[in-house]
């Protein structure tokens, strides 16, 4: 089948969205289908393009200039796209939804299904209104937009693929399926000695449904209240941290507040951005990994996020809050409340001390979690 794969931004080296996207991309063609992968980036003449990758090749199929007029252009012009179907025979669309519902939007999805062409769209979190609180003014009637035709774009579409256990979104049947993993881009952790030292690793693009501040809370009151001799514990934070995030805000205490209120400064390190072998030596230090611990904070208690599946490839126990049917009774994982309460370190302590599995029985438990499965179930489910 021939597969136009479409986002609605470009790629970064050490962003987790742009490795899963391009798994994702790699799981359709292990099955067999010809994938057209379209995406909007800047272009080697500075001007920001409609691109496409197929056959080793890369395609300009529109230019839409720089500055404030060619964001708006694109959110607007998508006949580029719609030409490029109909000449490449594309019998199937795969979307990234990015909250961008609209008039043209909608009527090029409604174009595409008067052509006989199958889509679907990727939420990748639902419900999400709960996420623009605290953004710009903007953002925020970018969502209102959204809101406004989303139901409408639904109406165009063969399904929308999810990640929650919703049987319908926006009025839409779902595909329900996990999120995915690639195990050969995961080198498997190494068991590391945590007689003496006990390091933590939360990887992430910082928000407050992440939570990091009850982790970091729970450092305190752990190094509050322990024993004399208790095993040190050290938190290491890889990715981009908000300033919302190192700061009190609406949402959640902040990380910096939080540190200087317990001082333990020399406890929770910031590696910011990391990829490839920077990354992977702060993973060889860690024994324990740390996911989502608020999601309750947007408004989400079932969700199957790609970090932890991640964790799980790699073969490391972890902790998070929400519910996770793919996890939940895992003995690796340790559940936490869904709630504001700081995380209990030395039970996380105890845990890791109790863990009974390897890393290569963990990564075991998830390789039913291919993106070649999950993808392929999109392809089946979408006729």
């Amino acid at each position: 089948m021939k597969i136009l794969f479409l986002i609605y931004h470009g790629f970064s080296e050490v962003s987790g969205i742009s490795k899963k996207i391009r798994y994702q991309v790699k799981g359709l063609c292990q099955n067999g289908h010809e994938v057209h992968l379209c995406y909007y980036d800047r272009g080697t003449n500075g001007h920001w393009q409609r691109m496409v990758e197929a056959g080793g090749r890369t395609t300009e199929i529109e230019d839409y200039g720089t500055g404030k007029l060619a964001g708006l252009r694109q959110r607007i012009g998508y006949g580029a796209i719609y030409d490029y179907c109909a000449s490449q025979g594309i019998q199937m669309v795969y979307a990234r939804c990015f909250m961008n519902a609209n008039p043209w939007l909608n009527r090029f999805f409604g174009r595409l299904k008067q052509a006989g062409v199958k889509a679907v769209m990727e939420i990748p979190t639902y419900p999400y209104d709960q996420e623009f609180e605290g953004f710009s003014r903007t953002e925020r009637l970018q969502l209102r937009l959204d809101q406004l035709f989303r139901k409408g774009l639904a109406r165009q579409l063969e399904a929308i693929v999810t990640f929650t256990g919703q049987r319908q979104i926006f009025g839409q049947r779902t595909i329900q399926i996990s999120n995915g993993v690639d195990l050969d881009s995961m080198p498997l952790h190494q068991q590391v000695d945590t007689s003496k030292a006990l390091h933590l690793i939360g990887v992430a693009e910082v928000h407050y449904w992440h939570g990091y501040d009850r982790l970091i809370a729970g450092l305190g009151e752990y190094y509050k209240t322990a024993p004399i001799g208790a095993k040190p514990v050290y938190f290491h934070i890889v990715g981009g941290v908000w300033k919302s995030e190192m700061h009190d805000d609406a949402h959640a205490p902040g990380f910096a507040e939080l540190i200087e209120k317990y001082g333990i400064q020399d406890k929770v390190v910031f590696h910011g951005q990391l990829f490839g072998d920077a990354l992977n030596k702060v993973f060889e230090q860690s024994a324990f990994a740390v996911g989502s611990l608020a999601r309750h904070r947007s408004g989400i208690s079932d969700i199957k996020t790609l970090k932890n599946r991640e964790y799980a490839s790699r073969g490391l126990p972890f902790v998070y809050s929400e519910n996770d049917s793919d996890f939940d009774h895992q003995p690796y994982v340790l559940k936490v409340p869904a709630d504001e309460s700081p995380v209990d370190i030395a039970r996380i302590v105890t845990f890791e001390e109790q863990q009974p599995m390897t890393p290569q029985e963990i990564r075991q438990t998830v390789e039913h979690l291919s993106w070649k499965v999950q993808m392929q179930k999109v392809v089946e489910q979408c006729g």
